[in-house]
């Protein structure tokens, strides 16, 4: 099959990953197929996303026309040297005008937009979704969400390139480890853990704002701020907390996250990719967490399964998660992986599987056997292609 393919290089344009042409271009070309790659430089589009934001809006008024011309010009070229049978892409509204996708359509190409971020952000694709011939949704739950906006979803769950996530014979040298950023109760948890004396370390984006230090200077602003009587000093009080001139960022008023302090020793920053996967090699226990949005305290957490649940098991690490029972459908819990269902059966299951080195090394084995089976991202296009009715695929063996 000849696919054009278009998307970013990561879901997240503020760090430097090359997570989506690990595991979506790569797949495409190791199952045989002729994959057109779009010649574009999109960071710039991803970083700008949400239409309620004036600037952002501003950007994306000028550039999705930009986009889309460019985009109509390289696939009307690959479709007159060759002819094109699929339009695959991982774009948001901002991305490309539907009016686009309906003129590539109109061509006789089939056309499907993968997105993972529909569990709390389909407002960034509802505008495009309908005028795709399918849409990839990983989110089952949002299914029905999809269809009320007319567009045409297909059940794909996330998976693992066992190219790129794969076993190193390194040292295990760390008992916990969580990689990912810190935002809702992550924070909290990790502290749950230090309390209850397990060694855990953590790396990615904005874990440093946790640390001991980095709270003390900022307490120490903040009592310099409120003892501060002159005019200069009342404009920097905001309704949530102080914001400093000249600087973009905002000292929060006092709540339950910003007294949470951990020690600067166990926090990294963000890993490269390969960095991130010898990582699951040397830990023991790999923690994941299932919210993707919202904290307990405000009762609204959405659950999701997530790529890490096949990136960890697919590089033969221990895996730890919280328990969904989308996740049954995928492992056998107990197993293949661990789940925990609160903060207490987290901690107690922590030190039991540190005490018990056997069977968490048949779990890893396990997981590992399981996702190298199962859970690998050219299962997931052949069943998608299938449905789909592209089945003029190239049936070859991947090699590990």
């Amino acid at each position: 099959m000849r696919i054009f393919y278009a998307s970013d290089t990561t879901p997240n344009s503020s760090f430097q990953s090359n997570l989506w042409r690990n595991n979506l271009y790569q797949p495409l070309v190791d199952l045989g197929h002729d994959v057109i790659e779009f010649q574009y430089e999109l960071r710039e589009t991803f970083q700008n996303l949400d239409i309620s934001d004036p600037k952002q809006r501003s950007f994306i008024s000028r550039n999705r026309p930009k986009v889309s011309k460019e985009l109509l010009r390289q696939i009307k070229a690959a479709h007159k040297e060759k002819p094109v049978d699929l339009f695959f892409s991982y774009f948001y509204d901002a991305c490309v005008m539907p009016e686009a996708i309906d003129e590539i359509k109109a061509m006789g190409i089939k056309t499907v937009n993968w997105y993972c971020n529909g569990s709390y952000q389909l407002h960034l694709v509802s505008d495009i979704s309908p005028h795709y011939d399918w849409c990839l949704v990983p989110e089952k739950f949002r299914i029905k969400d999809y269809l009320k906006i007319g567009a045409n979803p297909i059940y794909c769950q996330e998976a693992a390139n066992p190219k790129i996530y794969k076993p190193y014979d390194l040292p295990v040298e760390f008992d916990v480890t969580f990689v990912g950023q810190a935002y809702g109760d992550r924070p909290a948890i990790i502290k749950h853990l230090l309390d209850n004396e397990i060694n855990v370390r953590v790396w990615g984006w904005g874990w440093d704002k946790y640390s001991s230090e980095a709270k003390a200077k900022k307490d120490s602003l903040l009592h310099n701020l409120r003892g501060c009587t002159s005019r200069a000093c009342k404009k920097l009080l905001k309704p949530t907390g102080w914001k400093v001139e000249g600087s973009e960022n905002q000292i929060p008023a006092e709540n339950k996250e910003s007294a949470i302090a951990l020690p600067a020793s166990m926090l990294g920053g963000v890993l490269t990719d390969e960095q991130m996967v010898k990582m699951f090699s040397r830990s023991k226990i790999n923690l994941g967490f299932s919210t993707c949005w919202g904290t307990d305290e405000i009762g609204n957490r959405v659950l999701q399964v997530r790529l890490r649940d096949f990136e960890i098991p697919m590089s033969c690490g221990f895996y730890m998660v919280e328990y969904m029972e989308e996740l049954e459908e995928f492992f056998e819990i107990g197993k293949e992986i661990v789940c925990y269902t609160d903060k207490e059966d987290m901690v107690n299951k922590i030190k039991y599987y540190l005490k018990h080195d056997d069977e968490r090394e048949k779990i890893r084995q396990a997981g590992y056997k399981r996702c190298l089976q199962d859970h690998t991202w050219h299962k997931r296009f052949e069943m998608a292609f299938h449905e789909m009715g592209m089945n003029n695929l190239v049936d070859l063996k991947i090699t590990v």
